[in-house]
């Protein structure tokens, strides 16, 4: 009988843990930031449910031409730059990502990507999937989004 019990107690919690997240307030960072070339496309940077914010993609694109930057270092820096100043916008780090999702349209520069991304974290480093993919907008050899977590400085 205490087995039962405790069933019930559990599934009364996931119930009220779920409605509680649907129910928090969103806030929503335009694209592009203030600043940016216009005109904006139809998405969000980020949008902060609860406590979790969701990064939406970035690229390097370089401003001027609306292309992909020359170079995959200065693409990566570009795209990483980006991403960094839309979890600031929110008052949040590239280290309060807990998750990352890099598609890429060519592996090979896998390690390439790597050396660039390193400097941007410091351990431990947010979970990833590098996915590879045939094409991105723009020309892009990357794309980046994430899910980021205030830190409270446990284990960082």
């Amino acid at each position: 009988m205490r087995a039962g019990y405790f069933v019930i107690c559990l599934a009364g919690l996931t119930s009220a843990a779920t409605v509680s997240a649907a129910d928090a307030p969103r806030h929503y960072v335009p694209s592009p930031l203030p600043g940016a070339a216009a005109p904006a496309p139809p998405f969000s940077n980020g949008v902060m449910a609860g406590g979790t914010f969701y990064v939406a993609g970035h690229i390097g694109m370089d401003p001027a031409t609306q292309k992909a930057a020359a170079g995959v270092d200065a693409e990566v820096h570009l795209m990483l730059d980006g991403m960094k100043k839309t979890l600031a916008s929110e008052g949040l780090t590239m280290d309060d990502l807990v998750s990352v999702t890099v598609y890429c349209t060519d592996l090979s520069l896998y390690d390439t990507f790597n050396t660039v991304y390193r400097g941007y974290f410091h351990e431990p480093y947010p979970a990833r999937a590098f996915i590879g993919v045939s094409q991105l907008v723009r020309g892009a050899h990357f794309e980046i989004m994430g899910v980021a977590v205030k830190s409270r400085g446990a284990g960082r």
